[in-house]
C-alpha cells in the first residue's frame, strides 16, 4: 500500500492521516452501534419493534438492513474500503432516521444522526484518503 502525503502546504498536508483518524472513529462506532444486535436476536427483535413503533414498514427486514448496512459502512471506513460507496448509504441511511424519528425530537437529539449524514457525505466526495485500501484501486481522492 503506497502511502503519500498531500503536497500542500501546513495542516492540509495531513489531510490523508485526518481522514484515516475519522475513518477509524466513525467506522468504528458505527461497528459497536449494531454490534448488540448482530450478537442477540433479541436486541435485534427489540430494534425491530422500535423501527415498527416509529411506523416503518415491515420492521423486522428493515431492522436487518438498518443494522447490516451500519456494520458494512463501519468496516468500509476502518479499511479504507468502497469508501466513497459507504458514506453515500451512511448518509441515505442516516437522513432516512432523522426525516422519520429524530426530526421530532429536536435538534440536540437529531444532532448525533446529522454528524453521521455529514460524515457520510464527505467520505462520500472526499474518499478515503491516501492511507486506504481504496488507494491501491484509484479510489482515494486525487
Amino acid at each position: 500500500m503506497a502511502f503519500r502525503r498531500s503536497r500542500s502546504a501546513g495542516f492540509a498536508g495531513n489531510s490523508d492521516a485526518a481522514l484515516l483518524v475519522a475513518r477509524l472513529v466513525v467506522g468504528a462506532f458505527l461497528i459497536w452501534g449494531v454490534w448488540d444486535e448482530i450478537q442477540s436476536s433479541a436486541r435485534m427483535a427489540e430494534y425491530a419493534r422500535f423501527l415498527g413503533s416509529h411506523g416503518f414498514p415491515e420492521p423486522r427486514w428493515l431492522a436487518l438492513i438498518s443494522v447490516w448496512a451500519q456494520f458494512a459502512c463501519g468496516v468500509g471506513f476502518v479499511l479504507g474500503l468502497a469508501t466513497r460507496w459507504a458514506g453515500l448509504v451512511c448518509a441515505i441511511h442516516f437522513a432516512i432516521l432523522v426525516a422519520v424519528i429524530d426530526a421530532r425530537l429536536g435538534i440536540r437529539a437529531a444532532y448525533p444522526a446529522t454528524s453521521l449524514i455529514l460524515v457520510g457525505l464527505l467520505f462520500a466526495t472526499l474518499g478515503a484518503g491516501g492511507y486506504a485500501i481504496d488507494s491501491r484501486f484509484g479510489g482515494s481522492r486525487r
